[in-house]
């Protein structure tokens, strides 16, 4: 297997491991609708959250969050749309992103970016 999906795939067990001690209940990971993914899905009681994961190297050149542009934010609101949809969910709805950065050895630093976008307006 390649680094990078190496370490995309240890990245997010890291992500999922920070958010169940910080108290949220997993839901989903990695669920798929057509052709788009929701890397985790959660709720902390009060809110069905959707949260993106972006890991890198500690040499990386740009920073996570910046990864998850307009494209990618229509992309995670159809799927979370479609997520509601189908489970019919009556919670609100928040989008999060947590930044996952390996450093040397097997250590992840971990950034969570609470409300990191909402839902583009049509």
């Amino acid at each position: 297997m390649a680094e990078k999906n190496e370490t995309g795939r240890n990245g997010e067990i890291v992500a999922r491991q920070y958010l169940v001690d910080k108290g949220y209940r997993i839901l989903e990971t990695n669920w798929r609708f057509r052709r788009f993914e929701l890397d985790i899905i959660a709720t902390n009681d009060k809110e069905l959250v959707v949260i993106e994961v972006k890991t890198r190297s500690e040499n990386y050149l740009m920073s996570p969050e910046t990864a998850v542009d307009r494209y990618k934010i229509r992309r995670i609101v159809s799927a979370a749309d479609a997520y509601v949809r189908y489970y019919n969910i009556q919670l609100p709805v928040r989008f999060d992103i947590l930044c996952v950065v390996k450093k040397k050895g097997m250590s992840f630093e971990v950034e969570h970016i609470d409300d990191a976008f909402f839902s583009p307006m049509r």
